[in-house]
């Protein structure tokens, strides 16, 4: 009898406890606020901010939660767990906030951004890493003065035109202009390898105030080693902008006919024969075929 005693005293003990009657009032509006603060913050989405936005409204629904979890007498455990989670995610807010500092830029450097590198999916981590390869300097063009000399400056820096318009002319003859967000010495930057040094073979004149950033080209080759990432996101804008460079020529070059030239056509890298080579071609051929009805006659 005292074992069937204590088998049905353990069976109760485990029987989960039956609501005897609802409770009349609902919870308070610290619960229902803290479950839709959960609920919103559950909603962020991915990336630098969408785990700001997360963490945040996480925050909030967290320290709703303890407020209310402090009001039940009963029990410390839900409100331990609600304060140390709140903690972890005001941690979590105050790193991102820090981050977010961290990668916030000037006017130009976010245009410049938006315009060139965001298109590309480059991070604003990254981006970061290249404004300050360049120690985020921003450099000014007077009009009329001149940011290369043909013949004269030596190749040491990667820039990209952030305002104003650049006119690039050899010889005194014009070849194109340079519009914001171009490169202002791709060609040259493309044409020399790291141990190389060269000078520019153009002129570039600002045709108004110009403003420009530029990288200095041993302390950019040492970002690459570093990133190479970050390498293979400049080679690919040097080499789309040269690209663009090579078509606003193919606009102004015209055949006898007034028809365009296309560049992938061999005759426009190739010019026409000399006279001279066309007479040295042509005078044996004719001399062999002035000679074969002499030999016939013999």
């Amino acid at each position: 009898m005292d074992h069937l005693t204590e088998n049905n005293l353990t069976a109760k003990t485990l029987e989960y406890p039956v609501c005897s009657e609802w409770k009349e009032n609902p919870e308070g509006s610290m619960f229902h606020l803290a479950h839709i603060l959960l609920v919103l913050g559950f909603m962020g989405g991915s990336g630098f901010y969408g785990l700001l936005y997360m963490f945040s409204f996480l925050t909030l629904g967290f320290f709703c939660y303890s407020i209310w979890a402090w009001s039940d007498p009963c029990t410390t455990d839900s409100f331990s767990w609600t304060f140390a989670l709140f903690a972890f995610c005001l941690a979590q807010v105050v790193h991102g906030s820090y981050r977010l500092r961290s990668v916030t830029f000037d006017k130009e450097f976010q245009d410049l951004y938006d315009y060139m590198f965001k298109k590309l999916g480059v991070s604003l981590t990254h981006f970061g890493k290249i404004v300050e390869c360049c120690e985020g300097d921003i450099y000014t063009i007077d009009k009329d003065h001149c940011f290369a000399v043909e013949g004269k400056t030596s190749i040491d820096k990667l820039s990209v035109l952030i305002s104003g318009r650049i006119r690039v002319t050899v010889n005194g003859e014009f070849l194109h202009y340079i519009y914001p967000f171009q490169f202002l010495d791709s060609p040259e930057w493309d044409s020399l390898r790291p141990s190389e040094e060269g000078v520019f073979q153009v002129t570039l004149r600002a045709d108004n105030r110009c403003r420009y950033v530029a990288w200095r080209r041993k302390k950019l080759y040492l970002l690459f080693a570093q990133h190479r990432y970050i390498a293979k996101i400049f080679a690919l804008l040097v080499r789309n902008d040269i690209a663009e460079k090579l078509f606003s020529l193919n606009d102004k070059a015209f055949d006898i006919r007034g028809f365009r030239y296309d560049l992938r056509l061999p005759s426009f890298c190739h010019g026409p024969e000399t006279e001279i080579e066309n007479t040295s071609v042509s005078q044996p051929v004719l001399g062999q075929s002035e000679t074969k009805p002499a030999e016939r006659d013999s």
